[in-house]
């Protein structure tokens, strides 16, 4: 779904078709972040910096993103 697409959806009437975008909203934030935090781990961030970016903890940052 593309970004035009799910802004459409979003202001539907039909739950089902609302419910869907949000979904892919979703999907597409997770894709961002993992690749920003995958950034910013190679350009020598420290788990604490991405915790505070991301208004998380750093060992919730680690948690999700780390290998």
């Amino acid at each position: 779904m593309e970004t035009r697409d799910i802004s459409e959806r979003l202001r539907s009437h039909d739950p089902a078709v609302g419910l869907r975008a949000v979904g892919a909203l979703h999907r597409l934030a997770e894709q961002v972040e993992a690749a920003s935090v995958a950034r910013a781990r190679e350009q020598g961030w420290s788990w604490e910096q991405i915790g505070d970016a991301l208004g998380v903890s750093r060992q919730s940052a680690h948690t999700k993103h780390g290998k």
